[in-house]
């Protein structure tokens, strides 16, 4: 039986989530990818006994994270059963439900239906009560607002989630979700979008009055934590000397995260200038893109993936570098507006 380290809270940094009273790690450990049927079970195990043992609390997955669909909660439901269950109360569980996962009308998007469903079915896959926190994880154009919001407001009444989140809601759907929950008395925690150096979306005017998402997250007490950080591999050193051929991409699979498209001459360029200048700092090009989104005092935590204990460790080791100075953050909107 797992015994967790004595030290697991020694060096990990707390962030309290917006407005509320719940601090989150920096780092988070997201189940998207890695954690399917695919995967060998014990190295995923090791993975997130490992995370654990670091002091990250929080552990990120959703009904439709596998392959297939589903599997990932089954299998932290069996890590949570066998080895971490004395430590549920130190953990943060979330989940969410949005993306196709059932066949027929009720098995995707944003109706009541799709969600208290969805979230029941969650709670037998990985064994729980409740979650800590529920998600939507994307906008529905096709149901209200209200209707969604909602759905979340009962999942946290009943017991069954004990904070309500949403993802990839742009910056005009989150103030409309956010001022829905907070009418139905169950404020929204956190919102999970997609950043990275390469990927600004949020920090773009999106609203009426030229608010971005950054903005609204703020102005409505939200927490955010950002998935995606590098860029699907390319903030690594893993493409600086162009497309291994053991890659995803060289393999032309199918299912690679990222296409020969956006691997272009000059993109490899810019990843090999800010690796340059990440080896400056004294740190892997990754752990800079980490801590490039956390030097925003509004991004909570940032939700990594990892293959192995390895390649968790060296995310959660850019918590330790220095602060960047003016000079380095100037380099940096250089390099990426070539």
């Amino acid at each position: 039986m797992y015994t967790a380290s004595d030290n697991r809270y020694a060096t990990m940094k707390y962030n309290r989530t917006g407005k509320s009273g719940l601090l989150l790690p920096a780092i988070s450990l997201g189940l998207w990818q890695n954690f399917g049927n695919a995967d060998q079970y014990d190295s995923m195990k090791a993975i997130v006994l490992g995370a654990f043992d670091r002091g990250v609390t929080h552990f990120d997955l959703a009904n439709n994270y596998g392959p297939p669909g589903g599997e990932a909660e089954r299998n932290f439901g069996k890590m949570l059963k066998e080895e971490l269950y004395a430590y549920r109360d130190e953990l943060i569980i979330s989940t969410k439900a949005g993306y196709y996962m059932w066949p027929g009308p009720y098995g995707e998007w944003g109706s009541r239906k799709n969600l208290i469903a969805s979230c029941d079915q969650s709670l037998k896959r990985i064994g729980l009560e409740y979650v800590d926190i529920f998600y939507s994880h994307r906008p529905d154009p096709n149901t209200p607002v209200e209707e969604t919001m909602q759905a979340l407001d009962s999942i946290v009444r009943s017991g069954k989630a004990l904070y309500a989140g949403i993802s990839n809601y742009n910056a005009e759907q989150t103030r409309k979700a956010a001022s829905v929950l907070n009418q139905l008395g169950t404020p929204c925690l956190i919102h999970q979008p997609r950043y990275s150096m390469l990927d600004r979306w949020v920090e773009a005017p999106g609203t009426t009055d030229g608010k971005s998402l950054l903005d609204v997250v703020e102005e409505t007490g939200m927490g955010s934590i950002v998935f995606s950080p590098l860029a699907q591999g390319r903030l690594t050193d893993k493409y600086i000397n162009g497309v291994p051929t053991n890659s995803r991409i060289g393999r032309a699979l199918p299912n690679g995260a990222i296409q020969t498209k956006d691997l272009s001459a000059d993109m490899i360029e810019i990843i090999k200038q800010l690796n340059h200048l990440a080896l400056e700092r004294g740190q892997t090009l990754a752990q800079m893109a980490i801590a490039w989104l956390l030097k925003d005092h509004r991004v909570t935590s940032v939700l990594v993936g990892a293959s192995s204990v390895a390649q968790l460790q060296n995310s959660i080791d850019a918590l330790n570098t220095a602060a960047f100075n003016t000079d380095e953050l100037q380099k940096i909107e250089t390099i990426l507006s070539h």
